[in-house]
C-alpha cells in the first residue's frame, strides 16, 4: 500500500516539474531577438519639467529617437511613426517611447509640453526630453552611436539619422537580425516596412 502511495506521488511531483518547465518555457523564454547589449544611462528633463532617467523604464519595453521640434526633413515622419507605436500599444502598461531632442536651446520642457501636444501624445510613458547639449551629443554618437550634430548648411540647421533604438525590460538592446544573420542594431524610423518589423519586435519583448 505505500508502494502505491510513493508511487503515485512520484508521478505527480514529475508531472509538476514538467507543469512548471512548460509555463516557464512559454511566458519567460528569451525571444530570438539578438542582444546588443546594456542601453547607455541617461537622465534629463522631460516636458513636465520632470527629471526622467533610464531607471525610469526598467520593467518596460521601449523605443528612443534623437529628433527636434522644428525639424523640417525627416521628424516629421518619424513623428507619425511613433504615433503608430503609441496607438498600437497604449493600453500596454509595459511599453513607452523616449524622445530625445539635439536642439536643446530651442527646445524646452514648455515647448516640447507644446509639441508633444500638437501631435495629440496620449501615452503616459512617452517622454520628451532635453538637458545640456553636449550631454546630449555624447549621448547620441558616443553612447547609442546614433549620428546626430549641428550643420547650418542642413535645413533646420541640423543632421540627424532616423534610427529608433529598441530597448528590452532590463535595459538591453535588442534588435532582429538580417537575411545574413547579422543583427541589424536599430530599426528605420522613416520606412513603413521596418515599422512593420518594430512592431513585431515589441510584441516579443512584451511576451519575455
Amino acid at each position: 500500500m505505500k508502494k502505491s502511495y510513493i508511487g503515485l506521488a512520484f508521478i505527480i511531483l514529475v508531472f509538476g516539474i514538467w507543469v512548471v518547465k512548460e509555463i516557464n518555457a512559454r511566458y519567460y523564454s528569451k525571444s530570438d531577438l539578438a542582444e546588443i547589449g546594456s542601453a547607455p544611462r541617461f537622465e534629463l528633463t522631460n516636458q513636465d519639467n520632470k527629471t526622467i532617467s533610464d531607471k525610469d523604464y526598467l520593467g518596460k519595453v521601449y523605443v528612443l529617437e534623437f529628433f527636434f521640434s522644428t525639424c523640417p526633413t525627416i521628424c516629421p515622419k518619424m513623428n507619425q511613426n511613433m504615433l503608430k507605436l503609441q496607438d498600437e500599444f497604449l493600453n500596454e502598461k509595459d511599453f513607452g517611447i523616449v524622445s530625445i531632442t539635439i536642439n536643446p536651446e530651442n527646445d524646452t520642457p514648455q515647448v516640447l509640453k507644446e509639441h508633444a501636444a500638437h501631435l495629440g501624445v496620449k501615452l503616459d510613458s512617452w517622454n520628451f526630453l532635453t538637458g545640456d547639449k553636449d550631454y546630449i551629443y555624447d549621448l547620441a554618437n558616443k553612447g547609442f552611436r546614433i549620428y546626430a550634430d549641428e550643420n547650418n548648411k542642413a535645413m533646420g540647421g541640423f543632421e540627424h539619422s532616423g534610427l529608433f533604438a529598441l530597448i528590452d525590460k532590463d535595459g538591453n538592446i535588442r534588435c532582429r537580425k538580417d537575411e545574413f544573420g547579422n543583427p541589424i542594431l536599430y530599426y528605420d524610423g522613416i520606412e513603413e516596412a521596418s515599422i512593420k518589423d518594430l512592431k513585431e519586435d515589441i510584441k516579443k519583448l512584451l511576451a519575455e
